[in-house]
């Protein structure tokens, strides 16, 4: 008797589906879930190479849950810059030793399964967010797995292919802008590089913060700019940029990362203004020289130029990468939800064409953004 009443306290409930004809079924337990059945579908990387190395296969294995986490039916997942070059061995340092790996860092799509401690999502919820860079479980599959804190509800206004765009490139422009350089109204951010999905997304949080925007683009990419709020969006072919873009700025936020863009950052930062690249060479030493060599390295070179800015121009100096943040998330999610914030989808494919959508990005044949429909 004792047994059936404290059975019965349990939090139990039963999400099942079909998964390329495999009966799926999950229970919630007090501490977590237990997958019965525990494959998907997923895209998988065996090995580092070009596109063709990507394998859909159709018996992946689905982790069982944590009871933080929540188990999110993906449909769509974003291709980000991160996963190609993941793809092409970026990390391996980190990865090599995890392989074969799933890719993908965006998702949109409905909750299918919660752990035991999630509080603020429901199963059948519509959800989108992203994943850590480092994670090795991605989002190229049925059945995606984040924690609470990686997921937001998806506003009812945007479609899935619109949402799964959105996170991880806002919340890289996020973490530099607000929480890094903490941006506030009526200071001048320069965005170099303001035409891809970070750039735009940066342009956009800092137009939403009060900020005064400028941003170096390409000459197409110049209208869609000025109508998200940039006060200026200059052709980064233009002869002197230092010049046109006139005065000095509290934030520069470098996505491209090259010596001729650094300076230029760097030079138009005022005293106390600082200066962020998404070009950090963390991950690109420690594949070179090994992480034992290669981080310490990296720090070392970090604090160098940190030094280096801090004595000669009075700026700061940073490398930025994306990190899941639930603030970051909730007010992205807000942003999206009044219209002032969106990444713009340029193609789609079935998932089942991850190699075309890579390949695609590889060849420069589609430069805006690429998302796999999961169907």
């Amino acid at each position: 008797m004792r047994s059936l009443l404290r059975f019965k306290q349990l939090k139990i409930s039963t999400t099942v589906g079909s998964i390329q004809g495999t009966c799926y079924s999950s229970h919630r337990l007090g501490f977590g879930i237990r997958n019965i059945v525990t494959s998907c579908r997923a895209v998988v990387l065996p090995r580092f190479g070009g596109a063709g190395v990507l394998e859909v296969r159709d018996n992946v294995r689905v982790p069982d849950l944590k009871p933080n986490e929540v188990l999110v039916r993906a449909r769509a997942v974003s291709v980000n810059p991160l996963d190609t070059r993941m793809r092409a061995g970026y990390g391996r340092s980190l990865f090599e030793s995890l392989l074969p790996l799933v890719l993908g860092r965006d998702v949109s799509g409905e909750v299918a399964a919660v752990g035991g401690s999630v509080q603020t999502l429901n199963v059948g919820q519509e959800v989108f967010g992203a994943l850590h860079p480092t994670a090795v479980r991605g989002t190229y599959a049925d059945y995606a797995i984040l924690a609470e804190d990686q997921l937001t509800p998806k506003p009812s206004t945007i479609s899935h292919v619109e949402a799964c765009a959105i996170p991880f490139a806002a919340l890289t422009a996020w973490r530099a802008l607000k929480s890094t350089a903490r941006i506030s109204k009526g200071q001048r951010v320069l965005v170099v590089g303001g035409g891809g999905a970070v750039g735009y997304s940066a342009v956009q949080l800092a137009v939403a913060a009060g900020c005064a925007v400028s941003a170096t683009c390409e000459r197409e990419s110049i209208d869609r700019l000025l109508a998200a709020g940039a006060e200026q969006a200059v052709d980064y072919t233009a002869e002197d940029l230092e010049v046109i873009l006139k005065g000095q700025y509290n934030a520069v936020l470098d996505t491209i990362g090259i010596d001729p863009t650094e300076r230029l950052g760097i030079n138009l930062l005022k005293r106390g203004g600082h200066y962020m690249t998404l070009q950090g060479e963390s991950a690109s030493l420690a594949d070179r020289y090994g992480l034992a060599v290669g981080l310490p390295t990296a720090t070392a070179i970090l604090l160098k130029k940190q030094l280096q800015y801090r004595y000669s121009h009075g700026i700061e100096y940073w490398w930025t990468y994306m990190r899941t943040d639930a603030e970051g998330l909730d007010e992205i999610r807000r942003l999206t939800e009044a219209g002032k914030l969106k990444v713009p989808v340029q193609k789609t494919f079935p998932i089942t064409q991850v190699r075309e959508a890579h390949d695609a990005k590889d060849t420069k044949i589609i430069p805006g953004k690429v998302v796999l429909e999961i169907d």
